[in-house]
C-alpha cells in the first residue's frame, strides 16, 4: 500500500535552515505530483509547496515563496522541501501527501491530495 515517511524535523534557531524529506513507497511515485503541508497547534492544516509529477511545475504558498524550495527525485522515490530563514511561525508538524490522481495538477489545493504521511516536528526557537 502507499505509504509516505517524513523526516528531517527538529529544533532550530530562528534564521536556521531545515530539510525535510519525504520517502515513498508502494506506488508509482513519478506519476504524482506531492505536495507539503503543516499544521501548527490550534490551526487548520495548510498547503506550504507542491510539486508536479515531472518537477516542472512548482507551487508555494505566501509564506513559503523565497525562503523554501521543494524538489523531488523520482529515481529515489523521495521528495523534499529546503526551508531556509526560518521563523517562529514556521513552527508546526510538516507533512508530505500525494495526488489523489496521476498527471493531475492543483498543487496548492489540500482536497487534491489523498494520502499522507505521519508528520514530522519542525520547531523554531526565537
Amino acid at each position: 500500500q502507499v505509504q509516505l515517511v517524513e523526516s528531517g524535523g527538529g529544533l532550530v534557531q530562528a534564521g536556521g535552515s531545515r530539510r525535510l524529506s519525504c520517502a515513498a513507497s508502494g506506488y508509482t511515485l513519478s506519476r504524482y505530483s506531492m505536495g507539503w503541508f503543516r499544521q501548527a497547534p490550534g490551526k487548520e492544516r495548510e498547503v506550504v509547496a507542491g510539486i508536479s509529477w515531472s518537477g516542472g511545475t512548482t507551487y508555494y504558498a505566501d509564506s513559503a515563496k523565497g525562503r523554501f524550495t521543494v524538489s523531488r527525485d523520482n529515481a529515489k522515490n523521495t521528495v523534499h522541501l529546503q526551508m531556509n530563514s526560518l521563523k517562529p511561525e514556521d513552527t508546526a508538524v510538516y507533512y508530505c501527501a500525494t495526488h489523489k490522481l496521476p498527471y493531475d495538477l492543483g498543487l496548492g489545493t489540500l482536497a487534491e491530495y489523498g494520502y499522507w504521511g505521519q508528520g514530522t516536528q519542525v520547531a523554531v526557537s526565537s
